[in-house]
């Protein structure tokens, strides 16, 4: 019997690797589709790239195990049926959940296994990624000055080069733009100072903090904004030089890290215990900030004390000239309770969803584990079934049993955020719409049903047509 496990779990940890890393990949080649403009063209170093792409992998693992395993279980049993080893085993008198009790138990270790890595360790990698994508996408892009174009990219400076060397250091008809006089106070001396040069060097300081240009025969042009009586006489000043050296500051070029602290409030950041935590404490101030309103509009708008004694109580006192007036009082006292109705209606309904947010976040750490074991039971006895093994049949009925799981956690996930069913009921509701499917397919399979091959179809239709009617 341990040779059998052995060669069942061997079978099928194959096909789940190899699922595994083609799902993980896929998805991450859409992510990559979608920010791929946030990473080309800033200078990001290849360790950070893939730090940013392994951490992202990790982010996955809540849709690609399940895949995976879907996949990987049909594949296996249909390898098994289609050689015919499934039949063996059957024959020797081993039942269909015996041979699959080794695969039984790895998916209950693998799911508890997921329960972990989404309450402990994926808010974890949710804070690195999410910290380390902001910086990313925040991160101006790297220095490209090209030729005959206008470059406005570092902070108070517009330059222009006419031609680059192959050397891509040596510059021709240099012309600089100097706006780093520019401030709050004098605004007008943002365009005050030109260079220009026949020639130059460019480089990066030793330090990478400063692009160095070491410009050869050429004129700067500066107006006079300081002095004004000097700027009658003397309204611009032109000076020659051999070779004049500027230096511009690359520091905000320069990638940062932001405080990863900003982002741990999100409920993503945060596991089962703390979700709790943060939900209850967010219920009790709602709740609070519900009698606080109840009060003040009471107060506000409908205090018997002020409303006895306003005087607009008694309309009939003011003469016909002055009702419009109080119509207009009336109308504005109206407009400001709905004003305040409304401000406070969107406070709760903000405060409502982050509650369910969090809500929602501890029932998918459950619901996530669930799906891969669910799963499981449906693809093996499916795989056993159709007798198909391979990457064919086998991804395609994937594809839709995950594509339905999918679309349903989904519907349930926006219903319970709109209140349209409880957490639990939206949370679990594919679960248990799939839990009857695993369960009748496992019946089947252990009854070595004909359910998905033709035959079993013809034969039926036959035996429905070659029916007499009764007397």
């Amino acid at each position: 019997m341990k040779i059998l496990h052995r060669y069942m779990l061997k079978s099928f940890l194959g096909p789940l690797a190899l699922t595994f890393a083609i799902a993980i990949f896929v998805l991450l080649m859409q992510f990559v589709w979608i920010y791929i403009d946030d990473l080309v063209g800033k200078g990001l170093s290849s360790f950070l790239i893939i730090k940013l792409m392994s951490l992202v992998a990790c982010t996955l693992v809540p849709l690609a195990l399940p895949l995976a395993i879907l996949l990987a279980s049909i594949m296996t049993f249909g390898n098994l049926a289609e050689n015919n080893e499934l039949a063996c085993m059957k024959a020797a008198g081993l039942s269909l959940p015996r041979i699959m009790s080794p695969l039984i138990l790895l998916i209950f270790v693998i799911s508890l296994g997921a329960f972990f890595f989404a309450n402990n360790v994926l808010p974890w990698v949710n804070l690195k990624k999410d910290s380390l994508l902001y910086d990313v996408r925040t991160a101006k892009p790297a220095l490209n000055i090209q030729q005959e174009v206008f470059y406005n990219g570092i902070d108070g400076y517009n330059i222009r080069i006419a031609r680059k060397d192959p050397d891509q250091e040596t510059i021709h008809d240099v012309l600089i733009y100097d706006h780093t006089d520019a401030d709050n106070a004098h605004p007008e001396g943002g365009n005050n100072k030109v260079i220009m040069a026949k020639w130059g060097k460019m480089k990066m300081s030793a330090d990478q903090r400063y692009l160095v240009m070491d410009l050869y025969d050429g004129n700067t042009y500066e107006e006079m904004v300081d002095n004004a009586q000097y700027r009658m006489t003397h309204p611009m000043t032109s000076n020659k030089f051999k070779q004049q050296t500027v230096y511009m500051d690359l520091s905000e070029f320069r990638f940062s890290r932001t405080n990863q602290e900003l982002f741990k409030s999100n409920y993503e950041m945060l596991n089962i215990k703390q979700l709790k935590a943060t939900a209850d404490s967010m219920t009790i101030a709602s709740t609070k900030a519900k009698t606080q309103f109840y009060n003040d509009y009471n107060r506000s708008f409908f205090d018997k004390n002020r409303v006895a004694h306003h005087p607009l109580t008694d309309a009939s006192k003011f003469p016909a000239q002055g009702k419009v007036s109080v119509l207009e009082a009336a109308i504005n006292n109206v407009r400001n309770a709905t004003d305040f109705i409304k401000g406070n209606s969107e406070s709760q309904h903000s405060n409502t969803q982050d509650i369910l947010k969090r809500r929602i976040e501890i029932q998918r750490k459950f619901t996530f584990a669930c799906a891969c074991f669910i799963l499981f039971f449906i693809g093996a006895p499916f795989g056993a079934i159709i007798k198909k093994g391979g990457l064919g049949m086998p991804v395609v009925v994937s594809a839709l049993f995950f594509i339905f799981f999918y679309i349903m956690s989904i519907i349930g996930i926006k219903s319970a955020q709109e209140g349209v069913m409880d957490v639990p009921i939206g949370l679990w509701m594919p679960a248990a719409i799939l839990t009857p499917i695993a369960a009748f397919f496992t019946f089947k399979a252990s009854m070595d049903s004909t359910l998905f091959e033709s035959s079993f179809y013809i034969t039926f239709f036959q035996k429905l047509m070659n029916r007499k009617p009764a007397n």
